[in-house]
């Protein structure tokens, strides 16, 4: 049929071995995820971007609830007075930060931070809402936006303002707010492998590369197509270095009163970033199902045709019914051809044509798109079989990104073996410890600290840089 607009089905898009960057850009723009604004560095989600992220904030919010934690809002401005009572946290965030100066015209007696994170406005309101042993542990999250002026900017990856959930508890051990810590980088471990088919690197960041005021950061890394880190995501183990400059103390059993221990934690739009990077192709996104705005999109072919719309209709209520996210193109201005490439740029999981000879035969004729393979359902029973396609591709797609990350990280015993590795993924080496030979490997290949996996593995007992003795098993990339 003809189309008015005379547009290709689907422009341009880089290879990616031609140019990675380039590549990511134009699915990012092509798919209709975002577009660009008039403030340096900051995008408009549009809706089908806005989507996924609300299906990412639905599976992690509902993993947030199961774990005892409730969701609460706090403001987006910051005194500068509570950002100078931790040392460490101000020091960290200082270039980023974006200020208030005036309300109206009048001149502000004290500038607001437009919030980088919420560890001071959190801690503050703790030391009024805590008071004895009874109100711990008190864990609270928040869905916001944040601001970090930063100087090099990327859709979905870095951007001045981002979307994200900060998660902020207090409690009254040590022992509680680690274990805290550590569960909450198991949720994330699980939502990145589980609901986004990313496989993780689990563990502990080094003294350097930890956040701001922490005495603990852990992390969860992933591996891009490219070979370099994306940090997923981060919990904190504050011990009191907040409670105590923010005075957030409780009533213990015993009549005295103890300083309480926090911790941190959060994911971010970012994670929309690592999905087109992990699963991404020629043709645009690929997305797990459990996060598709449309799981399935229903094609009637020749739908002028007696019956065929018919069918397809009734098709389309079983589906949606069953609690699949179905979208019914019957659009009468395109080409099936022009929704193929455009379904398939925009990653539905699952494609179903049905046609007069579909309907003959009892079937859909189906295509997925993890391995861009045609197949065929029976209509008797079709939210089963669909259902079960969606589940295969879901593993699917977490088993080609976790067999790509198992080959591309190498164990690597000196210098050049890592600058040779980090150059294509990540290089597992054995480390000294020392915050010298991590600043050399940057210098001298760009690549970074990643994390100490818990699982320690030895390999040698020297260190990849300077020779010495080593400590500890660690990974080393270039990242995101």
């Amino acid at each position: 049929m003809a189309n008015d607009n005379k547009k290709a089905f689907v422009e341009h898009i880089t290879p990616r071995d031609e140019n990675f960057s380039q590549w990511y850009t134009d699915v990012v723009t092509q798919a209709d995820l975002m577009d660009y604004t008039p403030v340096r560095g900051s995008m408009a989600l549009k809706p089908y971007g806005y989507r996924i992220w609300e299906l990412i904030q639905a599976e992690a919010d509902r993993r947030f609830k199961d774990t005892g934690h409730e969701n609460v809002a706090m403001p987006m401005l910051i005194p500068e007075s509570l950002l100078q009572k931790e040392a460490d946290h101000v020091e960290g965030f200082a270039p980023e930060v974006a200020w208030v100066t005036h309300g109206g015209t009048e001149k502000l007696t004290e500038r607001l931070a437009v919030r980088p994170t919420s560890e001071t406005i959190f801690c503050t309101m703790y030391a009024k809402w805590i008071q004895s042993y009874r109100d711990l542990p008190m864990k609270y999250n928040q869905w916001c936006s944040v601001m970090r002026w930063e100087k090099s900017t990327r859709p979905f990856l870095r951007t001045s303002e981002f979307w994200w959930q900060e998660g902020h508890t207090m409690h009254a051990t040590a022992e509680e707010a680690h274990e805290e810590a550590l569960q909450m980088l198991h949720v994330y471990r699980e939502l990145c492998e589980d609901v986004l088919s990313i496989p993780v690197f689990s563990g502990q960041k080094t003294e350097k590369e930890k956040f701001a005021g922490a005495n603990i950061t852990y992390s969860v890394e992933a591996m891009m197509q490219d070979g370099k880190a994306l940090q997923a995501g981060t919990s904190h183990d504050f011990g009191t270095n907040f409670s105590e400059p923010f005075e957030v103390q409780y009533l213990d059993k015993d009549g005295k009163l103890k300083y309480c221990h926090e911790t941190s934690w959060g994911v971010s739009t970012r994670l929309i970033g690592a999905l087109i990077m992990t699963h991404g192709d020629e043709r645009g996104l690929r997305l797990p199902p459990k996060v598709a705005p449309y799981q399935v999109v229903l094609l009637p072919i020749a739908f002028h045709k007696e019956g065929v719309l018919e069918k397809v209709k009734e098709v389309y209520n079983t589906l949606k019914d069953a609690g699949i996210r179905v979208k019914l193109d019957d659009r009468d201005y395109v080409s099936p051809g022009w929704k193929f490439n455009e379904w398939e740029l925009k990653g539905v999981p699952l494609r179903l044509e049905i046609g007069p000879r579909d309907i003959a035969n009892g079937v859909a004729t189906c295509a997925r798109r993890d391995v861009n393979e045609k197949f065929t359902l029976p209509l008797d029973n079709i939210a089963k079989g669909v259902q079960e396609s969606l589940d295969d591709i879901q593993k699917n797609l977490f088993a080609i990104a976790d067999k790509f990350k198992q080959e591309r990280t190498k164990d690597v015993h000196n210098m050049q073996e890592l600058e040779q590795q980090v150059n294509t993924g990540y290089a597992r080496a054995m480390w000294c410890g020392e915050r010298e030979c991590e600043d050399k490997v940057k210098e001298l290949t760009s690549a970074t600290t990643r994390n100490i996996p818990f699982t320690q593995e030895p390999f040698g007992d020297k260190c990849v840089c300077c020779g010495k003795e080593a400590k500890t098993v660690i990974y080393f990339a270039k990242a995101y």
